[in-house]
């Protein structure tokens, strides 16, 4: 059970409170509350915010109009706006209080995820009425009156309310926003410690292009992190299941169909390299940690990576048509780089086995493998692979090499959290 002092995004897997009432089907939500009204505790907290701010009546109801796009009018129901978030407050009454009167946000605007700076309320008013302000123009044509609405409503119902009005306003009334505002909204919905689909959903975005060779994601991608998600427990799903969640997959601030076009790029490079269907098959097996074998569904590792191409191609023809799914130069930059790092772990790699104890992989055989992708496919893929390898493996590293292994990952252009996947196995006294 949550509880009132935890996390939106533990709370909440979408929109929540009055911004998230506005934006249900017509037909999926009480426009007035019932006696049997269950689950939302957050329109309650945000129907006092507004009943406590100050803000009179009328400015109330322009901001509920441009959220809800004017399907639901207090007043068409012989309610005044104040009467009817009586009504909503009643039907979730505050819980006995738990947290500072003056809430506190972690900023996400840091080199450290993890030891991230609080601001205060009103660092975060300040930053929303930016926000505001930077849209002004497209809201004031698109809803008149809403754009002094929503300043008030930051200014005197709280940062957190103001905020989730606006993007809700924004959706409501469909104006669209670069990629670089929704990446500020990205940084603001951390502080405010939302589910980015807080922000994504119904959001128009002007994505630029999808470009494989533009890497903006934070976390892993491709055939590595494929494989990742068969190392652990799928068994509930099928295969291609599997690999379409994967597909599906854009990190945050990725154009739609980013994830899918850089898997295909990854297995279209593998299934027309030189490399022999016994090097595939051990690249993939170590990769996975043996998680699923191709023999096991009576194909085999090039008829495997067809299908993988297969469900991203069908993804791109849904989300990103235009795409050209032509192949792309081969990368050579940091080759020697891998193979020095692949050279210098020989000995601990042979002496290791991926899944020792049931038809597993020699580490020596990975390793081989591994140096094939690096110099005959890709060096960014074989580096990705390899990290895939050493966490299979249950390899341990020094500080010193960990340090090498994470200049590579810059200079391939991966995410901050890629390569931290495996900082798991620094030993501090090897």
């Amino acid at each position: 059970m949550t509880q009132p002092d935890e996390p939106y995004y533990v709370m909440y897997d979408g929109d929540f409170g009055l911004s998230g009432l506005a934006g249900r089907p017509a037909g999926a939500r009480p426009p007035v509350p019932r006696g049997d009204a269950v689950g939302d505790e957050q329109v309650g907290v945000d129907a006092r915010s507004l009943l406590e701010s100050g803000l009179p009546d009328e400015v109330i109801r322009t901001l509920w109009l441009a959220a809800d796009r004017g399907r639901f009018d207090p007043a068409g129901e012989g309610m005044t706006v104040r009467s009817w978030l009586t009504a909503w407050s009643d039907a979730f009454p505050p819980p006995p209080p738990k947290r500072p009167r003056h809430r506190k946000y972690i900023s996400a605007i840091t080199p450290d995820f993890f030891a991230r700076p609080v601001l205060v309320e009103r660092e975060m008013r300040d930053a929303v009425l930016a926000e505001v302000g930077a849209v002004e123009a497209d809201l004031a044509r698109a809803v008149p009156g809403v754009v002094e609405a929503l300043r008030s409503a930051v200014a005197r119902a709280g940062a957190d309310l103001g905020f989730r009005l606006l993007l809700r306003t924004l959706k409501a009334a469909s104006v669209r926003v670069g990629k670089a505002r929704h990446d500020r909204y990205v940084e603001l919905s951390d502080s405010f410690e939302y589910c980015y689909a807080v922000i994504d959903d119904g959001l128009e975005v002007d994505w630029p292009p999808l470009d494989t060779d533009r890497r903006d994601g934070t976390w892993n991608f491709g055939l590595s992190e494929l494989a990742s998600r068969f190392a652990g427990e799928w068994h509930d799903r099928t295969r291609l299941e599997v690999v379409r969640g994967t597909a599906g997959s854009d990190d945050v601030g990725q154009t739609p169909g980013t994830a899918a076009a850089l898997l295909l790029e990854d297995v279209t490079r593998l299934h027309a390299s030189p490399l022999s269907d016994d090097i595939l098959t051990t690249l993939w097996l170590a990769a996975s940690d043996c998680g699923l074998r191709p023999d096991r569904f009576g194909g085999d590792v090039r008829q495997w990576l067809e299908e993988i191409a297969e469900v991203c191609r069908e993804r791109l023809r849904e989300v990103a048509p235009d795409h050209d799914l032509g192949p792309t130069p081969a990368r050579t930059a940091g080759a020697d780089e891998v193979l020095g790092e692949l050279r210098d772990l020989a000995t601990e790699l042979a002496s290791r086995t991926v899944q020792p104890h049931w038809q597993g992989v020699p580490g020596a055989d990975a390793a081989r493998a591994l140096e094939q992708v690096v110099t005959l496919v890709d060096p960014d893929l074989g580096f990705r692979l390899f990290l895939r390898v050493l966490i299979a493996l249950w390899m341990p590293l020094t500080a010193e090499r960990y340090a090498r292994f994470e200049a590579l990952g810059e200079r391939f252009g991966h995410g901050k959290y890629l390569v931290s996947e495996i900082d798991q196995f620094i030993q501090s006294d090897l």
